[in-house]
């Protein structure tokens, strides 16, 4: 039996990747897909959305346009991820070429809405943290692997609770169970995905589960052939002194740690409804610092945001001066519907926010580039998970530095010493030893 084919762009984070897995997987129990990147071949069309950047809106539906004017006779296109939960039905009113409508939320319907026209399938109340997807991973040297849905804070400048709906844990079981196969499969590193994965183990649908997130490191760092744990993000306000304990002391769990800041200033910390101050920032990373000098910090900030003063931004690059993050996301901000924020007075003129920001990056560059010059002639474990052009391989280092090496796919899945040659501000390249 021929199979069909389809394409899929993902957008956005790291649990849209997986959910992509999760489509392609539920599909494939179905009927056979095969994957193409030829949108004018492809009998299914998905575009998985984000809602976090600037304009999704206005993108989903210049994407639209284009698949509408490219898609062969007969193609069904479909509107999924976060995007689609906001919007719902209005996606298919504004472009009824829409086929089906699915939210981040239910991504197990899947099959049911596909061969309904014009469904949609938007409720973020639905749980699926018992569900079983079938298996589809992209790399099977690592996998991504979902401990927690939704999310339970309320940021004033975040829409995810509005489309992901209210924070619920997976069970740990079925956690384990899937590593296990991934394993199995040839996967030696997983990455734990979650909104707020230090969080894990406050709401679970069964009652009689009790397991928080350290516990869930330590059951994890228990499965045969797993040999990396990585996990994003991780909230400041649940860094207590346990799970930083566990974190440096845990040798599966890789020194590489996300630390989102948003703002140096206590006063937009509050507004942002974040729940700790620039002093606990500073305390929790400092305290990873002692416990585990080698690990590298990774942080979100958001400059402009509204009633930013130029004090409140001072606060932000003293908190960069003194962490000196080893990867930094930063952007202006910009408001999101069903958000507080959006509602805010004072919101900041953009001019002011693009010089905020040309300045909080070209002073990370600064750092970025003195931390990866002092690494010439170090010795990192890599774990290569990926083939690239001209005869090199990818991967990380134990502390998540991209590193690239000449070699074959006999390098693939496996963790060996590399020592630095060449440094990017971007990756690092070397030899084997």
């Amino acid at each position: 039996m021929n199979s069909k084919k389809l394409f899929i762009e993902t957008l956005g984070c790291a649990m849209n990747v997986r959910d992509s897995e999760h489509m392609i997987a539920e599909l494939n129990k179905k009927e056979s897909y095969r994957l193409t990147e030829n949108l004018s071949e492809a009998d299914l069309i998905i575009i998985n959305t984000c809602s976090v950047r600037e304009k999704p809106v206005a993108k989903l539906f210049s994407e639209i346009g284009v698949f509408k004017k490219h898609k062969k006779e007969g193609a069904k296109i479909g509107v999924c991820g976060c995007t689609a939960s906001h919007l719902g039905k209005d996606i298919i009113k504004r472009a009824p070429v829409v086929d089906f409508v699915l939210g981040a939320r239910n991504v197990s319907k899947l099959k049911d809405v596909i061969d309904k026209k014009h469904s949609v399938e938007v409720d973020i109340d639905f749980d699926e943290t018992t569900y079983a997807f079938g298996e589809y991973r992209a790399n099977p040297f690592k996998a991504m692997v979902n401990i927690t849905i939704g999310c339970d804070k309320s940021c004033t400048f975040c829409i995810v609770p509005a489309t992901r709906g209210d924070e619920i844990s997976i069970p740990s079981k079925l956690i384990v169970q899937e590593i296990e196969k991934a394993v199995k499969g040839g996967a030696k590193e997983v990455m734990l995905l979650g909104q707020n994965v230090n969080n894990y183990g406050k709401h679970f649908t069964s009652s009689d589960e009790t397991c928080n997130f350290t516990e869930l490191l330590q059951k994890i760092s228990k499965i045969d052939g797993l040999e990396r744990i990585r996990f994003t993000s991780p909230h400041p306000l649940h860094m207590d002194d346990e799970f930083l304990q566990e974190f440096a002391s845990n040798p599966k769990i890789c020194k590489q740690i996300h630390v989102p800041l948003q703002s140096g200033s206590t006063k937009l910390l509050k507004e942002m409804k974040r729940g700790y101050t620039k002093e606990n920032f500073l305390n929790r990373c400092e305290k990873i610092r002692t416990l585990c000098p080698q690990s590298t910090i990774s942080t979100d900030i958001i400059v402009g945001f509204p009633n930013e003063s130029d004090d409140d931004f001072e606060d932000t690059m003293e908190v960069l001066e003194k962490v000196r993050f080893e990867q930094m996301f930063s952007f202006k901000y910009s408001p999101r519907p069903h958000t507080k924020a959006a509602e805010f007075d004072n919101q900041i003129d953009n001019q002011i926010a693009g010089e905020r920001l040309t300045r909080l990056q070209s002073r990370h560059t600064e750092i970025l580039d003195e931390i990866m010059d002092s690494q010439i002639d170090t010795i990192h474990s890599v774990y290569f998970d990926e083939l690239k052009p001209n005869g090199r391989v990818s991967g990380r280092s134990d502390d998540g530095k991209l590193f690239f090496v000449e070699g074959s796919e006999e390098l693939l899945g496996k963790i060996v010493d590399v020592k630095v040659t060449k440094t990017s501000r971007g990756a690092l390249e070397g030899v084997l030893i």
